[in-house]
């Protein structure tokens, strides 16, 4: 399925908001998960650790904070789970932020919704999601972005797909043009 998606953001999302699969556009868009260590590929992780998230999500708290609720959510669904009360301690030690929006004690579920980005290749994006819980096991969600048709954002996910497309040698050369 994501290889049938290969022109739009698409991930698979596990328990704790691990990544447990990403599609070319997916990596290009936000980091490249499968060169992480495996303990690594966590959106959480990626959105409090690596500077480039800061950066990347135009509106990096109003996500941050929803990615935090949403790990709220899976805590009260798997209260039990000793990686999730790893990464949250982890993440509570590394970020003051963090930290606060923990204990604020909100709950979100992903299901739809915009998100702002501004890619250091191709600029400016807003994309819109739909994130669908998978039947055969409620832990797992499918996460699609899109453009709006038309859109500027259509553009420069054409050309952040284009851009992948492109020999690894020479991705160093977009992006500092």
């Amino acid at each position: 399925m994501l290889r049938i998606l290969e022109h739009t953001p698409v991930l698979v999302l596990g328990r704790r908001l691990d990544v447990r699969a990403s599609n070319q556009m997916a990596r290009a868009l936000l980091t490249d998960f499968d060169a992480l260590p495996h303990r690594e590929r966590n959106l959480v992780r990626f959105m409090f650790c690596d500077e480039t998230a800061r950066s990347l999500y135009t509106h990096w708290d109003t996500h941050a904070q929803d990615i935090v609720a949403s790990l709220r959510r899976d805590a009260g669904r798997h209260p039990h789970d000793p990686l999730l009360a790893e990464l949250v301690g982890e993440l509570s030690i590394k970020d003051e932020v963090f930290r606060r929006w923990w204990a604020d004690q909100n709950v979100y579920r992903h299901t739809h919704g915009s998100k702002h980005f501004h890619h250091p290749v191709v600029g400016p994006l807003t994309l819109n999601y739909e994130s669908l819980t998978l039947p055969a096991d409620p832990d797992q969600r499918l996460s699609v972005y899109t453009a709006e048709a038309g859109s500027s954002s259509e553009e420069a996910l054409r050309l952040l797909a284009a851009w992948t497309r492109q020999p690894e040698s020479s991705h160093g050369q977009h992006a500092d043009q």
